[in-house]
């Protein structure tokens, strides 16, 4: 699955996408192929809780997964992921 990451996280992930292949079909089971590939990712979007820190954004389709099954939304390798850090600025 092709991943977008945007602002900081492209730093982190050195570039605009990723490719991962995760041993599930949910967005945790992304996120947590992601950390393994790229520790630095795991302070910059989960709390200690494993939830996501406030303001990060997850996108399937287009969708913020807050409004389906949060970090528990099934996902398949033709959807479009999309994942955003906090923003700040002004």
């Amino acid at each position: 699955m092709i991943v977008r990451v945007f602002a900081n996280l492209r730093e982190i992930c050195g570039g605009m996408s990723v490719e991962v292949l995760p041993k599930g079909d949910r967005v945790i089971d992304i996120l947590e192929e992601m950390i393994t590939m790229y520790p630095a990712l795991e302070d910059e979007i989960f709390t200690e809780e494993r939830t996501l820190k406030p303001f990060v954004a997850v996108y399937i389709n287009g969708k913020n997964i807050i409004h389906a099954d949060y970090l528990e939304t099934k996902v398949s390798e033709t959807d479009q992921f999309a994942l955003f850090p906090p923003v700040a600025g002004g």
